[in-house]
């Protein structure tokens, strides 16, 4: 069986993880978390990595809760901040590059977001969703949103809770490429190979100082975005909600 992430050094200074959690769509499954800390803990620890590649599997990036994970938030089972993999990306020491060549839905678009480099696929829908069961936005998606996407779309986004294909995004002016699904890969490899030609040493102290505003405001994003679901997670709408969801799309 192959395994739910996959960790390939496609060239000398380039590694490739690749999210393909079959059996839940890449929801954050416990498979998906724990693969991704493993493989994001071993890239740290590779002093000869310059560049990393985050992508999914065919139509999927990543898509989120799994129904389980969700119910066990909203029983007060946990915290999103009991496994941290939505900045797993911004706490890399070298540039990730976000290679969405699929769905990214919630968390898993927030995941993305936390990239230092994206590439959007022009078919695949993207939607910070979390409001359509009634909990806040929580993974640091009320910090990073903005940041990325421009604050007038990011309210729109988290507030309205809609789907937008990444064509339309790149209509209302979102600055990554946009790209035929197709092509998405490749896109991102290439912009790897332009990394890999600087030293490890020169990227690393650049991310460092362009990333450090967001790793020192995000624990209290963090915090803010927890007092919020303290309120919001545990309303018996929102266990509707999650069940409908799960129901309809089973």
């Amino acid at each position: 069986m192959e395994p739910v992430v996959e960790l390939t050094e496609i060239e000398p200074g380039i590694l490739l993880v690749k999210m393909q959690d079959r059996a839940s769509g890449n929801a954050f499954s416990e498979g998906l978390t724990l693969g991704l800390l493993e493989t994001f803990g071993k890239i740290g620890a590779n002093e000869a990595c310059k560049a990393v590649v985050l992508t999914g599997y065919d139509s999927y990036f990543a898509t989120g809760g799994t129904r389980e994970g969700l119910l066990s938030l909203h029983e007060g089972k946990g915290s999103f901040t009991d496994t941290n993999i939505y900045s797993l990306a911004l706490d890399c020491p070298v540039p990730v590059i976000a290679a969405m060549q699929g769905h990214g839905i919630g968390g898993g678009l927030v995941m993305g977001l936390f990239a230092d480099l994206i590439v959007l696929s022009r078919e695949s829908v993207y939607t910070t969703n979390f409001m359509n069961y009634g909990f806040t936005p929580g993974m640091g998606a009320t910090s990073i949103v903005p940041k990325k996407l421009g604050l007038v779309l990011a309210e729109e986004m988290l507030f309205l809770a809609r789907t937008y294909r990444g064509e339309e995004l790149k209509q209302r002016g979102v600055s990554f490429p946009v790209l035929p699904r197709s092509e998405v890969l490749p896109h991102a490899i290439e912009m790897a190979r332009s990394l890999a030609e600087k030293p490890r040493i020169s990227l690393v102290a650049l991310k460092n100082l362009l990333v450090d505003p967001i790793r020192e405001t995000l624990p209290i994003i963090v915090k803010k975005e927890q007092a919020m679901h303290d309120k919001t997670f545990h309303l018996h709408a929102v266990k509707e909600n999650i069940e409908a969801r799960f129901r309809n799309t089973a």
